[in-house]
């Protein structure tokens, strides 16, 4: 009998996953069958791996490793993400510890220091994957900053530009102080708050107001058409005491206003808030509506700047920041008997900064918009369609399926409500938008169209970029499009927007993808712009199925943070527990769609269980050395198998299903508690009759070998290290228990 260790040594696991890689069956083109593809959504390249992105490529794994074994040509792409503002924030950060700011360095100094800094950190993400097990194909690994990459972003913006998709306009956004950039309405978050509702007298009107330092900026009062008690007024001119002296302002109606709301009168102040802007849109001959083409209403007028200060020149107010001026306006107004009343009962939702928390401040900032509602032409055809619908026929129609289906609904809720989306941000890392400017002229441009032209100062909001990620990376690896820059001005030979992507052998054969497995958070950020992006570019969808994971939490479900100690580390989790007892601590009684709570405790009890698998293993191989393979089962050896077809067949109509927590819990009470408690410990009176010893070693074998089979995808070390220990091949490339249909 052959002595093979009582336990199973995790710290094995690095040798085998080397095994695995140097073998080569991590790459498709070393594989054969019908292509699946999974794109790995690409990690933000500025910090270490966490227990979020153990969950994300552990549910991605065993979706490959099961495909793989059912011979299937399996792509799993890697890739990291620049993740612009999100790096650029971490990174100002490590400035602010070390007494420094970007706005004391040149751009090419900041951009320098973060690419040396994004580099070291891609590296520990990488290795941090690798050790996460992923059985991925990194001859293919991918860099959303590959000049590759780039190139069809670039191309991607000239084609929409020039579809009248994309556009500069001069329109409210929500605008960050503290990091001095715009961000799009996803990136915000609300709070709600109580504020004082200061009620302000306007001439014969009051109205009631949470911002009475904008009052400077104010174009017009508003109403409710039917609001009764104003109607006299509509249209009138009012002659009003203000804190610089008397002034003029119309009053207009407009349903968007709450007869509810305070008084029923508000303040229209176009450039300080983005209801009024759509206000002074209806109300302005620019927005088309109004007759003769004269505007109701004067245009916007900004009296904060980007700094968050007020911008009032010649004025005691100028250059206080917005809380000081309120005081002071609320101060100065009570003076003048201009202030009737102050509530101090006022709750209302804030606009916040989704990294720094700090309040929002609305402001007109020139931006680069996608026109998500405009139709446009497809080429070739007569048909029109928006880049929303483009999204909500896929769905809809089942192109792109999405798992649960309840987040269909809400995604369809979402684009019904869609807004244009601003692509620019005013951030020094990331790609550059490639527009160039001459005196009253435009040129798209990856390099200077010459003297004089002055490049965009805007880089691209990440998603821009990584909503390309599926069509780019694999176009990128055919090395398509040529990396010859654009010339300025010039209409490159770009695909039609649905239909007939140019490709290589490599989007050719793995395009679209099967499968994207990623966070619920990110469905509008993300999942949602990949399908516009990938219809608009190639005419099919970037994948068929979507698989939304929830978040990872603590055993209490609560959200974990540094500052609350319950922060999971996974890395440090498999130093202990080994790799195997983490995954399935994440799979078992994991959902999808629904958050995940997730304890020590638990990891710890599914080490258990890898010992289980291992000791199970040994028994058998140490009991089964020189069977007979043609031995005759015995009735209730058939039996058993028997009963390990329809284990064998549940877990393939599970994994089928995407239930891949059911497979695993299922498959985890089979071999502990039928195999390991109740078949083996039955065998070992049977293996000592020579009667039925040898059926006894073929049945042992064969549930053996199929429960390691099925539990690869689940638990790949712990089933490959005893896989080894009785075969040389892989059980990595094993053919699944069942063929595939």
């Amino acid at each position: 009998m052959r002595d093979i260790p009582t336990t199973y040594d995790q710290s094995k696991e690095s040798k085998i996953y080397k095994l695995w890689e140097e073998s080569g069956f991590f790459n498709p083109d070393n594989l054969s069958g019908k292509p699946y593809t999974i794109i790995m959504p690409p990690s933000n390249a500025n910090g270490q791996v966490h227990v979020g992105h153990a969950l994300g490529f552990t549910l991605q794994d065993i979706m490959i490793r099961f495909e793989r074994m059912r011979g299937r040509k399996t792509l799993w792409l890697p890739g990291t993400d620049h993740a612009g503002f999100e790096t650029q924030v971490v990174f100002e950060k490590k400035l602010e510890k070390e007494g420094r700011s970007r706005f004391q360095m040149t751009r090419e100094e900041f951009y320098k220091e973060v690419w040396d800094f994004v580099q070291d950190y891609k590296q520990q993400t990488e290795d941090g994957i690798r050790r996460l097990g992923a059985s991925t194909d990194w001859s293919r690994n991918m860099f959303t900053l590959d000049p590759r990459i780039i190139q069809i972003v670039y191309e991607t913006f000239e084609q929409m530009y020039r579809d009248g998709l994309i556009y500069r306009g001069n329109r409210i956004c929500n605008w960050c102080v503290k990091h001095q950039t715009g961000l799009a309405d996803l990136e915000t978050e609300h709070e709600e708050r109580t504020d004082p509702l200061y009620y302000i007298k306007y001439g014969p009107l009051t109205l009631a107001t949470v911002r009475p330092e904008t009052k400077f900026g104010d174009t017009a009062l508003a109403v409710n058409p039917k609001d009764t008690r104003y109607k006299k007024y509509i249209g009138q001119e009012l002659e009003a005491e203000g804190l610089l002296g008397k002034f003029k302002i119309k009053v207009i109606a407009d349903e968007l206003v709450d007869k509810d709301f305070g008084t029923g009168v508000v303040k229209v102040t176009p450039a300080h808030d983005a209801a009024d802007f759509e206000i002074w849109q209806k109300h302005s001959a620019k927005g088309g509506s109004v007759p003769g083409g004269k505007d109701e209403i004067p245009g916007p007028k900004q009296v904060i700047d980007k700094r968050g200060k007020m911008d009032l020149p010649n004025t005691k107010y100028h250059g206080l920041k917005v809380a000081e001026a309120r005081k002071v306006v609320v101060e100065d107004l009570q003076k003048l008997g201009l202030l009737e009343k102050i509530d101090e009962t006022y709750k209302h939702n804030v606009s916040l900064c989704y990294k720094c928390k700090n309040v929002l401040e609305p402001l007109i900032i020139p931006q680069w918009y996608v026109a998500m509602t405009k139709k446009f032409k497809i080429r070739n055809s007569k048909f029109e369609i928006s880049l929303r619908d483009l999204v909500v026929n896929a769905v809809k129609n089942k192109k792109v399926k999405i798992n649960p289906i309840k987040f269909e609904k809400v995604l369809m809720h979402w684009m019904k409500n869609i807004r244009d989306w601003p692509i620019s941000r005013q951030i020094w890392w990331g790609i550059p938008i490639p527009v160039w400017y001459k005196d009253n002229e435009l040129k798209i441009s990856e390099a200077s169209p010459g003297e004089g032209w002055v490049q965009d100062p805007d880089t691209f909001d990440t998603w821009f970029s990584s909503g390309q990620w599926p069509y780019a990376t694999l176009m990128a690896l055919d090395n398509t499009p040529s990396n010859s820059p654009l010339k300025g001005g010039e209409q490159r030979d770009s695909p039609p927007n649905i239909g007939g992507a140019r490709g290589g052998i490599n989007f050719q054969t793995f395009y679209p993808t099967q499968m994207m497995e990623t966070g619920w958070d990110i469905l509008f950020f993300w999942v949602a712009r990949m399908i516009m992006f990938g219809l608009y570019k190639t005419g099919q969808v970037p994948f068929e199925n979507v698989y939304l994971h929830g978040l990872v939490r603590d055993k209490d479900r609560q959200k974990m943070s540094k500052s609350k100690g319950n922060v999971i580390d996974p890395l440090g989790v498999i130093d202990i527990y080994g790799n195997d007892a983490l995954r399935m601590a994440l799979v078992v009684g994991n959902l999808p769609g629904n958050d995940l709570p997730l304890s020590e405790d638990k990891v710890r009890g599914y080490r258990n269980f890898a010992n289980k698998i291992w000791n199970a293993a040994r028994f058998v191989m140490q009991n089964t050395e020189g069977m007979d393979a043609t031995a005759q089962l015995a009735p209730a050896h058939k039996v058993i198998l028997k009963n390990l077809d329809k284990v064998t067949n549940g877990t393939t109509k599970l994994l089928d299903k995407q239930d891949l927590a059911h497979a695993a819990e299922n498959l985890y009470h089979y071999f502990w508690h039928t195999f390991a408690d109740k078949i083996i410990e039955e065998s070992k009176a049977q293996l000592a009759n020579p009667k039925t010893k040898a059926s006894t070693q073929l049945m042992l074998k064969t549930v053996l070998e199929t429960c390691l089979k099925l539990l690869h995808p689940f638990v790949p070390f712990v089933t490959e290290a005893a896989w080894q220990i009785n075969h040389k091949n892989l059980l990595l490339v094993e053919k699944w228990p069942i063929k595939l249909n």
